[in-house]
């Protein structure tokens, strides 16, 4: 493992060391898949049960959706989850109070989410140094990760956090790279772009293709695309998750302070000890979590507006809200009426394809 982590520190000192131009792209291409691939190999260890997964950290997932709480240590990571669902979850002046992850439920706008509490991560945690690796990989089931800062430390902290999360696969606020890796038996490797790219070329495509032993591949580019994001599309583990900056303790600086870090993208500034703008944040998680409700009408009787359907806003089909009710139901199904935005006429009869809208309501018709 220590041969690992020194390769790994030596590849990051090479990087820093080398100056980022036209020249020196091609290497540093090489340097980052290389990189890559020794972390990959520094977290295989961990999924492949030694050690055991530790205490707590294997939270049954309930709810609609998840959202995981990531921080440093004593930043009110807890205070804000006995404030929001209710759950307590132990809070003290010294840090490292929670040394496992405790999950609560919160209902808001019919949709069960439910909130985990991880312990406080730590500089290193992505190379396992305190329980850093479960913490991140138990983020890394999230369907939206809410960073935790102190308004009265560093800014800086949010940026080591984010190297913590980036180095375990996890890249916050992006979408899957707009380009198409398609391995094939020979041919060599062929690259086509629809731009003009500043970041790759043949040479450094292939460089990194040979680190990964593939020779022959089918890579094409819809966008100017970087090394890493091509690392990205070849590993293939990685996760995109939503991501809100929620800065705690704002009870504490001054007004000058906050219009400073109210320039922050995805951020929200909350006191989770005086309960200030906790339903603003509550909005924001909402808003990234892009949840679709659906409410059902029985035949003959009102709809059921108090227990929606929960669906997410990528997977909204007719098809995906029978799964969701009972997997059966499909093999019974003759079609929908539909009453919402989704569909011009008030109901509309529709089929298994049609995409539902927020607030829909569905009423299934079997076949007899």
């Amino acid at each position: 493992m220590a041969t690992v982590m020194q390769k790994i520190k030596d590849i990051e000192d090479e990087m820093a060391r080398t100056q980022k131009n036209k020249a020196t792209a091609h290497h540093l291409g090489l340097l980052k898949a290389k990189l890559a691939k020794l972390r990959r190999e520094l977290l295989t260890p961990a999924s492949k049960g030694a050690g055991g997964a530790g205490e707590g950290f294997d939270v049954t997932k309930s709810g609609d959706s998840r959202v995981g709480l990531v921080g440093f240590p004593s930043v009110g990571k807890s205070t804000l989850l006995n404030k929001l669902t209710g759950t307590f979850s132990e809070v003290a002046s010294y840090e490292f109070t929670t040394l496992t992850c405790i999950p609560g439920v919160i209902t808001y706008r019919g949709a069960k989410i439910q909130l985990l509490d991880l312990p406080g991560i730590i500089e290193g945690a992505k190379d396992g140094k305190g329980r850093g690796r479960q913490v991140i990989s138990t983020a890394r089931t999230c369907n939206c990760i809410l960073i935790v800062l102190d308004a009265i430390k560093p800014i800086t902290h949010k940026r080591l956090i984010e190297k913590e999360l980036e180095g375990f696969g996890i890249r916050l606020n992006k979408e899957p790279p707009n380009l198409t890796f398609r391995r094939k038996d020979k041919g060599g490797i062929n690259f086509t772009s629809t731009v003009t790219n500043t970041n790759l070329d043949l040479d450094t495509v292939k460089a990194i293709c040979s680190e990964y032993r593939i020779h022959n591949a089918d890579i094409s580019l819809r966008y100017d695309a970087t090394a890493d994001d091509l690392i990205d599309v070849i590993e293939g583990s990685r996760v995109y998750i939503p991501c809100i900056y929620a800065v705690n303790k704002i009870d504490q600086i001054t007004l000058e302070e906050l219009e400073v870090l109210d320039k922050l993208p995805h951020y929200c500034p909350v006191s989770a000890h005086l309960e200030w703008n906790l339903d603003g944040l509550l909005e924001k998680v909402w808003e990234y979590l892009d949840l679709t409700r659906i409410y059902t009408k029985p035949k003959g009787m009102n709809p059921d507006y108090e227990d929606p359907v929960i669906l997410s806003s990528k997977r909204r089909t007719v098809e995906d809200f029978c799964n969701r009710i009972h997997k059966d139901m499909l093999k019974q199904f003759k079609y929908a009426l539909v009453w919402g935005s989704s569909v011009k006429h008030k109901p509309q009869r529709v089929g298994k394809e049609h995409e539902l809208e927020d607030e829909d309501v569905v009423q299934i018709i079997k076949k007899v």
